[in-house]
């Protein structure tokens, strides 16, 4: 899974352009259901009725939650960078908002949201501790947090012939955790109540 390299306005890697959500690859379609299942099945246990998602990307997964929540309050947030602000503009919401703002200073009130997201963020931050702190910090009830799960991200990028100046590892990723490393730095911040593994994913529901 990869694509062009997209960086934000101050020069951060947000990733690529590589369209997982809607890749016509019967591969990658097999697995982006299961990751969808497996997040679905964490949200539901959660059952929010506001939701605040940290690095919402283009906004494919933020929209489908809104939708979901219905007329609850739902914010994504990202950096600023084209792609993911033209993203914004095809995936709305009624009860959807779109903001550009870092994840390590959050303008939010203590629990302000019952949900607080971040799917395929931490490995791109350059302090996961001071970002999940943030999370923590704005969400009332749960955390739901996934990452590639590491080092098989990186060897599937290997055996596939991609990124092997940089050992498989996929641009803009600072951060590499295993599934056992994410579990033990949620549950500095919550009671870990669910594990999901599709393939190649950690995902985690922390209850707060």
């Amino acid at each position: 899974m990869s694509g062009g390299v997209t960086v934000s306005a101050d020069g951060v890697v947000t990733g690529n352009t590589y369209d997982k959500y809607g890749s016509s690859n019967p591969v990658v379609r097999r697995l982006m259901a299961r990751f969808q299942r497996s997040l679905d099945e964490l949200f539901d246990v959660a059952c929010p009725r506001s939701l605040l998602d940290v690095g919402c990307g283009e906004g494919v997964l933020v929209q489908h939650w809104a939708a979901r929540i219905g007329a609850g309050r739902v914010v994504g947030v990202d950096l600023e960078e084209h792609s993911i602000q033209a993203g914004w503009r095809e995936h709305q919401a009624p009860n959807l908002e779109y903001r550009v703002l870092a994840s390590e200073s959050l303008p939010f009130e203590d629990g302000e949201f019952e949900l607080v997201s971040a799917i395929e963020v931490l490995e791109h931050v350059p302090d996961p501790e001071r970002t999940l702190a943030e999370m923590t910090r704005c969400a009332q009830s749960h955390l739901l947090v996934s990452v590639p799960r590491e080092p098989l991200w990186r060897m599937l990028n290997m055996a596939r012939g991609a990124y092997l100046r940089d050992l498989g590892n996929t641009p803009g990723h600072l951060n590499h955790f295993s599934a056992r490393a994410l579990v033990s730095l949620l549950a500095r911040h919550g009671e870990v109540a669910a594990v999901r593994s599709p393939f190649p994913w950690t995902m985690v529901l922390v209850r707060l």
